[in-house]
């Protein structure tokens, strides 16, 4: 028996407010977000589902995709309805239906991402907005040397491409959208929590993964309780961390986001 949907989103909260990386992704979002209240809204990619709970809850009518069919069951639990299985190429939706669409690390696992694009152009109203968080490309940067060497490869991840620069991203949106800003975050601390934290994920899982790489869903939680109360008794730790990261500040992060208007003619 399943459990209730309150339930299923008061585990993945849990996990959420001890995830320094998912909350500043949130922030960062949010940063770039317009008032949702009275627009129609797409979020693409946003992992177990707590994101895009969150961003439901800034009002509005919201949708949800994702590639999986398993992690759209996990977004659908805790948001109920009008959430979608994308294959990364054609949408079910008419044309210019979109105020407003988020893409959540998701560009980086299809390999038909301009036709995707294109497809976003089609559905999102002239002049709506997109905002794209996808992986910032750093090959040389010792974060993604550190993963590579203890087997967080690209694959494992689900990952098509190791992610986007500024430029890539912009080439990449046009010429059907023009950014507006962007801006990278999470910076050398933070993601070396996370690199440990994946590891320990990718342990529990037993090194399985999906085309959108290691999705934690709440049933995992339930299944090794103990192990994630260790994990919250290290949050501490983690939010110290992140602070260190403040000093970096002259440094460009491991998370690119973007938002971008669109200005492709159909």
């Amino acid at each position: 028996m399943s459990a209730p949907p309150s339930e299923e989103r008061d585990i993945l909260l849990k996990l959420y407010r001890k995830s320094v990386l998912k909350k500043a992704k949130y922030a960062s979002i949010r940063r770039y977000l317009p008032d949702t209240r009275e627009r129609t809204c797409l979020d693409i990619g946003a992992d177990n589902g707590v994101l895009s709970y969150l961003l439901r809850q800034l009002g509005g009518e919201w949708h949800s995709a994702d590639l999986e069919p398993d992690v759209v069951g996990s977004i659908r639990k805790l948001v109920g309805e009008k959430v979608y299985l994308f294959d990364g190429k054609r949408t079910e939706f008419e044309d210019e239906t979109f105020d407003v669409v988020v893409i959540i690390d998701f560009l980086e696992h299809i390999h038909t991402d301009r036709e995707f694009i294109r497809e976003l152009s089609r559905i999102v109203k002239e002049e709506g907005l997109l905002i794209v968080n996808v992986p910032h490309d750093k090959p040389r940067s010792p974060i993604r040397r550190l993963r590579l060497a203890v087997g967080l490869t690209d694959e494992k991840h689900g990952h098509v491409r190791a992610g986007y620069t500024a430029q890539t991203l912009e080439q990449l949106l046009t010429p059907d959208f023009r950014i507006m800003e962007s801006t990278t975050y999470s910076r050398f601390f933070v993601e070396l929590f996370d690199v440990a934290v994946s590891l320990v994920f990718d342990r529990l899982t037993k090194g399985q993964s999906t085309s959108k790489g290691v999705v934690v869903k709440a049933d995992d939680m339930r299944k090794h309780e103990r192990k994630f109360k260790m994990f919250s008794a290290v949050y501490p730790f983690a939010w110290g961390l992140a602070q260190l990261d403040r000093l970096l500040f002259f440094t460009s992060g491991y998370s690119l986001i973007a938002v971008a208007k669109r200005v492709g003619v159909h």
